[in-house]
């Protein structure tokens, strides 16, 4: 026999009603019985924003539920103590979490580019209000970040009490899916590329995936929640894929290894007041655990001081894992139980250099001669670098073959620069690759 819960009815609006927000729908309909029975909780659908109310939608709208066309009727309606913002974009969205925080509404979003846009604003005004507030409103953005995998709680609880020391993440399920066909399918770049956008895996015009930099927006965001430090996004480090090819991964395999494009914050030593990050490709052995996460899912890697490497895979996008993460924020808000959305402060002295230190992998197109090697040890030695290992099939052809270099841990400076040096010589054809190692 299952014993109900005190009854507690909350009343929230859902600014947009496309995928997540349908889905938003959809879960609280469908679970609102056990919600009821177990918890105790009533969450009142009472009004969904969309653009055009006479577009047909793809799920059931509950009794009593309002369509409406404009935010007002949300923002002004008194009744609503919770507004879900699902519509995406940093315009008219930035204008609907703000003045419902104002108003004293709680917020749940699922809006990456705006938190990652406008982070130390929203977190001075989520304390502004809360001031005079007997009862703080919250903020709620679990879905902003890896869609369906709880990274967004588990760092707002479970690791404060510990130390991180490196994040590393596959954050992007677009460039995942089109890195894991490249390897597995043995297709180009562009063959995976349009393989990804005839599934919906990349926009129409995919440079904000495969630039890196929707990943490196998600990544500041969990720099802030890692770390306690805010560092500005067009202030980390960030390459895209485009540069990988088919003898990256032939070469990677030959090291017992694959390339992810992954984003990684991390501090210069246990304890350490120098945070570092960056968003590449990488060379990522098969021992780790994110060698093999494939497809469009997505995962985090922290190793920290008492939990040593904690791993966390799943959907990063998607309808319901999206959603369920809107409703995972909503249930905390309705029980009382939200965590502080930006718990941990910068600590003391803590500096973020644009710099950082790794072995690295580099790719260098050469026509063949005598003495290529030893024009590259030079080159390398002036430029401080440490050669590990040298890596070259058989010479198809002479005038245009390729060989790969891993290298000891060296600043990222000083591969640069060995690679401009490089590029320089006669033998060398076009631009090296380089990419740091995991």
């Amino acid at each position: 026999m299952i014993v109900a819960a005190e009854s507690s009815e909350t009343v929230i609006g859902i600014v947009g009603g496309g995928t997540v927000g349908g889905g938003i729908v959809e879960i609280l309909s469908s679970r609102a019985p056990m919600l009821h029975s177990s918890l105790g909780l009533t969450v009142n659908i009472a009004k969904v924003c969309v653009k055009d109310k006479s577009k047909k939608r793809d799920f059931v709208l509950p009794a009593g539920c309002e369509v409406v066309e404009d935010v007002e009727d949300i923002l002004n309606d008194e009744s609503i103590q919770l507004v879900v913002e699902v519509m995406g974009g940093t315009g008219l969205a930035k204008d609907v979490v703000t003045r419902a925080i104002t108003s004293g509404k709680h917020v749940v979003t699922a809006n990456k580019a705006l938190i990652a846009q406008d982070l130390p604003e929203l977190q001075a005004l989520v304390s502004k209000t809360n001031a005079d507030r007997v009862v703080p409103i919250q903020f709620g953005f679990e879905a902003a970040v890896c869609g369906g995998i709880p990274i967004i709680h588990a760092l707002q609880r479970d690791f404060l009490a510990d130390d991180v020391i490196q994040l590393s993440g596959i954050i992007n399920g677009c460039t995942n899916f089109i890195l894991s066909n490249m390897e597995s399918g043995g297709k180009s770049y562009s063959e995976a590329l349009k393989e990804a956008s005839k599934l919906g895996y990349a926009e129409a015009d995919p440079t904000l995936d495969v630039g890196g930099f929707d990943a490196r927006s998600k990544l500041r965001i969990l720099i802030k929640l890692a770390f306690g430090y805010d560092v500005a996004e067009d202030e980390i480090p960030v390459r895209g894929i485009t540069e990988v090819t088919s003898t990256d991964f032939e070469y990677a395999r030959l090291q017992g290894g694959t390339v992810k494009l992954l984003g990684v914050a991390k501090l210069d030593k246990p304890g350490g007041c120098r945070i570092s990050a960056f968003v590449s490709p990488v060379f990522v052995s098969e021992k780790n655990t994110l060698a093999s996460i494939n497809g469009a899912t997505n995962a985090v890697q922290i190793a920290s001081q008492s939990m040593a490497n904690s791993v966390f895979v799943g959907q990063g996008a998607g309808r319901f894992p999206t959603a369920n993460s809107c409703v995972s924020d909503i249930l905390d808000i309705c029980q009382g139980t939200s965590a502080m959305p930006f718990p941990k402060s910068t600590p003391p002295g803590m500096k973020f250099v644009n710099s950082y230190t790794s072995a690295f992998y580099v790719r260098i197109r050469f026509r063949d001669g005598v003495g290529i090697i030893q024009s590259l040890g030079e080159i390398f030695a002036a430029s401080g670098v440490s050669i590990f290992a040298i890596l070259q099939n058989p010479i198809a052809n002479r005038n245009d073959a390729q060989f790969v270099v891993t290298t000891d841990p060296v600043d990222v400076s000083k591969i640069k620069q060995a690679c401009v040096a490089l590029e320089a010589t006669e033998w060398c054809l076009g631009d090296t690759f380089w990419m740091p190692v995991l």
